[in-house]
């Protein structure tokens, strides 16, 4: 039975995300394990889609019930939470604000002006752009905006980076581990390990609990992209807690089934190595899979390094969840203006 029965929640996505095999993929990298993804990139004709969508299904209900006007939420300038947020506000018929912080010290000459902030903006969300540097955590900026909106006489409806610390951010990767498990009972076979992208933290707290429930948390490896790591692990694990509590899960998930790799994040939030750009262009000249530089290129380098470590018993099929994010290419348009 679904962990899910008893939440409200809002359709904005298509519905179950296709899962296809990535042969030259795993050739690419040694062909010693078998790479699939979950295509949650193509979740939603919601400006893109995302992951962020998933996990706003599980929120939107209770904003609506709220009787807010304004979804209040923060993110990076080139944020695809923000896009997201704004895209459902849009849908919904509400009003956005939408803090934009310098989470990445990036200077391309358009990054404050293409790519999600642009679509951002084209939606309708006022956008409003902020020097404050990365953090994870809850931001002076982002309350100063909740209370801007209060003052103007509007109901604001805080979400918070990523969605991750609500209440409910994480319900939605619980239903990607059921729907995975319904996936692989089409396919014949379960996938020995999910890898994803960490960096707010409730993609993973969600596929933690979703896949503890079928005792598998330990398969799910994090791919950290913050490189605040320790803050990192300290918001999965409090998520996770919160999360598997709220759904009566019946047991406390154990340390070692929160697996966070952190070799990845360098050289800082957003911003890509050597190592992420080439991954991003073996993805795209392999199975003309688009990644981005901030999120889904350092989960990607995670996985190709881990496989060629030996990380993964050979044999082993691999599951990549790929979360999206591919405007924020726009951004970076000089380091890739030759491909």
């Amino acid at each position: 039975m679904s962990l899910l029965t008893q939440f409200d929640r809002y359709p904005l996505t298509f519905g179950p995300t296709p899962i296809e095999r990535l042969p030259r993929l795993s050739d690419a990298i040694g062909g010693s394990v078998e790479i699939w993804a979950k295509r949650d990139d193509c979740n939603s004709g919601l400006a893109m889609g995302g992951n962020k969508l998933r996990k706003l299904e599980y929120i939107v209900p209770d904003a609506i019930k709220s009787g807010a006007d304004t979804l209040v939420s923060i993110g990076g300038v080139q944020s695809n939470h923000t896009r997201q947020v704004a895209a459902v506000a849009a849908k919904i018929g509400m009003k956005c604000v939408v803090i934009q912080e310098a989470w990445v010290p990036h200077d391309d000459v358009v990054y404050d002006r293409v790519g999600n902030i642009m679509l951002t903006r084209l939606m309708g969300a006022d956008s409003r752009l902020v020097d404050d540097g990365f953090d994870i955590g809850i931001r002076q900026s982002w309350q100063d905006a909740i209370q801007s909106v209060e003052r103007t006489g509007g109901k604001p409806y805080p979400i918070p980076a990523g969605a991750s610390v609500h209440k409910y951010g994480a319900l939605g990767y619980i239903g990607f581990a059921e729907e995975v498990a319904k996936q692989e009972a089409d396919l014949g076979f379960t996938f020995d390990y999910v890898v994803v992208c960490v960096v707010t933290g409730s993609t993973q707290a969600g596929m933690i609990v979703g896949f503890a429930a079928q005792d598998r948390a330990d398969r799910v490896i994090g791919i950290d992209a913050s490189g605040t790591p320790d803050q990192t692990r300290a918001q999965v694990r409090k998520i996770v807690d919160g999360t598997a509590d709220l759904v009566g899960l019946g047991r406390l998930v154990r340390d070692d089934e929160i697996v966070i790799k952190t070799d990845y994040a360098y050289p800082a939030y957003g911003i890509p190595s050597d190592e992420t750009n080439d991954a991003i262009r073996l993805a795209a000249r392999t199975e003309a899979m688009i990644i981005d530089p901030v999120y889904e290129g350092k989960s990607m380098q995670g996985l190709i390094d881990l496989t060629r470590k030996g990380f993964f018993a050979e044999g082993s099929r691999v599951l990549y969840a790929h979360l999206g994010g591919a405007p924020a290419l726009n951004g970076y348009g000089y380091t890739y203006r030759n491909g």
